[in-house]
């Protein structure tokens, strides 16, 4: 799907979108001298599902780690393909389009598949992969409700079985510093735990009027503005800094309160522009979350901060990463340009894990976590209620999107 979102009242892709708060490196460093990895002995035959703006970059990612050969490619829109398919030297017969072109890129024998269409679609894609006998590499988030997250689950335990990979593509816990921050946390550099926070600012999306079919609603990130498609903004965006917390703590809140709203002028789509949820652990601690996705002139934000008696710790996404206070004292430093650099680093270990036949999968787990927990505090939060995570699974409500209309 063609991908393009919306800042500082121009249009910029979602590498701009996500890192343009940050001095971005050039996007050809070398990735093998990024890796400090040899040369890779094989080249995997991939395909390539959701060919637009995410989608063609981090293909070139993979290009440039030099063990990989795309073979396929397929988008909804034939015009999206054939542009992805001619730069990375694709055959025409195998450039696909419409909602099941997927499954024609499965068909012609790949290896593995790379996944980067609206989250929606993931379960279905992902299932359909690992059923096939497929590696997989996917975007996050990795499904919009319940049941979507617990077939992904599922979907990590039968690749196990199968002996084949299914790699999340999270950025924040690749980074050095983000890495020694968690260490030091887990190690009780902060002391008992008081509580923790996490911020996520954006622009927002560009929101244009709905047509008699969805189909303008899969292109340059529109889709993001529909709970259906996306998952909210709190589970397409957010996402990145409530999992960074999840990564440090080890584990999932089992309820969330909190509340959002609507703010941006003419809306067509029911993604919350603003929303302020606090979400409760077993333990006692508590983590509040704050976003916002609008037009004001906020500074772009993804930041996790977690507080304890004794010091307090921030990892990023891009600013510092850092504890402060205490015996274990850190003064980390910047992160930058982490939304290459993070996606280089999964795709480089996806290309190990392959090689060496490591397929205990350990991002799917965190994965699912973080989703679901994302799904609870949107929940609660457009319910304006306390809603427990046992309830939400009880409920298993799966969001369903209008085809009608649609290219098969």
């Amino acid at each position: 799907m063609q991908h393009k979102s919306t800042g500082r009242g121009r249009d910029v892709s979602r590498r701009g979108f996500l890192g343009g708060a940050a001095a971005a490196a050039p996007l050809l460093a070398p990735a093998l001298a990024l890796a400090g990895e040899a040369k890779p002995k094989r080249k995997i035959k991939v395909g390539l599902v959701g060919c637009g703006g995410r989608g063609s970059w981090i293909a070139r990612l993979f290009q440039q780690h030099g063990g990989y050969e795309f073979v396929a490619v397929a988008d909804y829109f034939q015009a999206v393909a054939d542009r992805c398919g001619t730069a990375l030297g694709v055959d025409k017969t195998r450039r696909f389009a419409g909602l099941s072109g997927y499954k024609k890129v499965l068909d012609t024998g790949v290896e593995a598949m790379v996944l980067q269409v609206p989250p929606y679609f993931l379960p279905e894609h992902a299932r359909a992969a690992v059923e096939a006998g497929r590696h997989v590499y996917m975007a996050k988030p990795v499904a919009v409700d319940a049941p979507g997250c617990l077939q992904i689950l599922a979907l990590g335990k039968q690749a196990t079985a199968r002996q084949r990979c299914l790699r999340v593509d999270y950025q924040m816990p690749t980074h050095p510093h983000n890495i020694e921050v968690a260490k030091r946390v887990r190690d009780g550099a902060l002391g008992p735990l008081a509580f923790a926070a996490t911020f996520g600012y954006c622009r927002g999306f560009s929101d244009p009027p709905k047509q008699a079919t969805i189909e303008n609603r899969l292109r340059r990130l529109v889709w993001v503005n529909d709970v259906a498609l996306s998952g909210d903004f709190i589970t397409n965006y957010d996402i990145h800094a409530i999992d960074a917390a999840l990564w440090v703590l080890g584990r999932r809140p089992v309820a969330a309160a909190g509340a959002s709203r609507i703010c941006r002028p003419n809306p067509h789509g029911d993604s919350r522009d603003v929303c302020s949820v606090l979400f409760e652990f077993d333990d006692g601690l508590f983590l509040n979350h704050t976003a916002q996705g609008l037009r004001n002139n906020a500074t772009g934000t993804l930041d996790c901060h977690l507080y304890g008696l004794k010091a307090n710790a921030r990892l990023s996404y891009w600013g510092k990463a850092y504890v402060r206070g205490g015996t274990k004292h850190y003064g980390g430093g910047q992160v930058r340009n982490l939304y290459e650099t993070g996606a280089r680093h999964n795709i480089a270990a996806f290309h190990r894990n392959v090689a060496a036949g490591r397929f205990d999968n350990p991002t799917v787990p965190r994965a699912v976590d973080g989703a679901l927990t994302c799904i609870l505090g949107r929940e609660a939060a457009a319910r304006r209620r306390r809603l427990t995570m046992d309830a939400l699974l009880r409920e298993n409500r799966r969001l369903e999107v209008d085809l009608t209309g649609l290219k098969a």
